[in-house]
């Protein structure tokens, strides 16, 4: 897989929409690459998996991962994101850096050693819904895949390679008051109890600080209450995002949080 094959095909994944939930068409084109490449392939949704020919269960796998889907185009952009232009020794294009360049460069790898001999298996797979976590990207595929002994995993980092990355839990909160006139002393205003809560949450320290991830994080991202100017708000929503280090489970911190 020479160079030039391996821009084309990025080429062509830059220019099929992706976006989480609906990579079928990147995954169709990476699909029939195998095909060409006469390599034997597994998809389950649209996540697509391969090991290497000489595969063998007493041998370690060692697995290239990276993902196709791409987050949804935003107001900033100034060419555009599905036609991929070579400019200044650059390709721009909607997923161009995350995670194109990642995916193509390790399917490379992977076709260049498909059917050498290695003292260990190569396992390459291409995940979808990543942007937004989804259960039908890594998770689901995961379910089908072999062992696995070390994961290399592609992402725009400058080169610079990350050993450990922190896990993520979403939290939904919701704050419960009752409704009332706001020109009247009546209802219980449930932004009122949100904030009481938000700030606990922005208080809230784990003992357990990681030397490599250092201490679990809250992040009080989105919120949304009321209907109208003159109502008291008798619900409000507000969303956690927690970055969790190697010492809790999600479930741990879950349970510490609620």
């Amino acid at each position: 897989m020479n160079f030039k094959t391996t821009i084309n095909l990025l080429k062509q994944l830059i220019s099929t929409p992706s976006f989480s939930k609906t990579e079928n068409k990147t995954c169709d084109i990476l699909e029939n690459y195998f095909r060409e490449n006469d390599i034997i392939s597994n998809r389950v949704g649209n996540n697509l998996w391969a090991v290497s020919k000489n595969y063998n269960s007493d041998l370690p796998t060692v697995m290239l991962n990276s993902h196709h889907d791409t987050v949804k185009v935003n107001s900033r952009w100034t060419y555009d994101p599905f036609i991929p232009l070579e400019k200044d020794g650059k390709l721009f294009g909607l997923g161009s850096n995350d995670a194109g360049a990642s995916l193509v460069s390790m399917l490379s790898v992977f076709i260049e050693f498909y059917d050498k001999k290695l003292p260990f298996n190569l396992l390459f797979a291409a995940s979808a819904e990543e942007e937004i976590t989804g259960v039908g990207g890594y998770t689901l595929m995961s379910e089908h895949l072999p062992d696995i002994h070390l994961g290399i995993v592609g992402e725009p980092t400058e080169m610079q390679a990350a050993i450990s990355e922190k896990g993520l839990m979403v939290v939904d909160g919701i704050s419960h008051g009752k409704a009332g006139h706001a020109a009247r002393n009546e209802g219980i205003n449930a932004i009122n109890i949100a904030i009481s809560d938000i700030q606990k949450i922005n208080n809230l320290k784990l003992p357990k600080i990681s030397d490599l991830l250092g201490e679990v994080k809250f992040t009080v991202s989105m919120i949304n209450a009321g209907t109208q100017h003159n109502v008291v708000p008798a619900e409000c929503q507000f969303v956690i995002d927690v970055r969790v280090n190697e010492f809790y489970t999600n479930k741990e911190v879950f349970n510490i949080l609620n």
